[in-house]
């Protein structure tokens, strides 16, 4: 991007992440770029081009997060450990969670049934994130230590259980000493895989991986 599109994507994540998604406004977007409203209309047409331009950041962020965590022998601590990236980006940075996942109406015609088509957005750049998760339950049920199913449907399903967990965390129902990790996602998630055909021992030594790694910083 130019320097211009630059400083006024930069400006507008601040402004999401300092008051919301409802400050976003043409003009506050100018003022904290230091530049004009016919600035931001020549480099995007409007709010709605530079909220997606704003969310193709975003994406790009989100899926680093998901994909720089490095595979190793165990798929199933290897999603675990997507998770908590999952979790702890979107603890992080509410605000942008909120604009790609949440109901905003100018972001809406991206999305798509995944059940369907295969992922979650009809956008190349934002795609690859879910394509993490679908790899990870692709390598799990490899391993045999979840059955043979539907590996969209799966993904679907265990993004479910994380995004529900998170927007729940987010709006305050889990407290804020971490007992949404400890108390609610960590043993839904063991419930959830059990059910799904691993072994509940297998996947409490998962996790425990996880959490030793988590301890030890790497």
């Amino acid at each position: 991007m130019s320097g211009a599109r630059d400083a006024l994507v930069d400006a507008g994540v601040r402004i999401l992440e300092r008051d919301g998604l409802p400050a976003l406004s043409a003009r506050k977007v100018a003022v904290e770029a230091g530049t004009s409203t016919m600035a931001l209309y020549t480099n995007f047409g409007g709010m709605t081009g530079l909220l997606e331009a704003i969310a193709v950041d975003v994406f790009v962020r989100f899926t680093q997060a998901l994909t720089e965590i490095p595979e190793t022998a165990d798929p199933v601590a290897d999603f675990m450990a997507m998770g908590l990236a999952y979790h702890r980006f979107a603890l992080t940075n509410p605000q942008r969670y909120q604009l790609i996942f949440g109901t905003t109406a100018s972001l809406a015609s991206h999305r798509t049934d995944l059940t369907v088509t295969g992922s979650a957005t009809n956008r190349d750049e934002w795609a690859t994130s879910f394509e993490a998760l679908h790899k990870a339950v692709h390598r799990m049920m490899a391993a045999g230590r979840i059955r043979d199913d539907d590996e969209l449907a799966v993904a679907g399903r265990l993004w479910s259980l994380n995004h529900g967990g998170v927007m729940l965390e987010m709006a305050g129902f889990f407290g804020h000493e971490g007992h949404g990790l400890t108390q609610i996602m960590g043993p839904l998630i063991i419930d959830t895989l059990v059910g799904m055909g691993d072994d509940r021992d297998a996947a409490t030594r998962s996790l425990q991986k996880v959490v030793a790694a988590l301890g030890s910083g790497t």
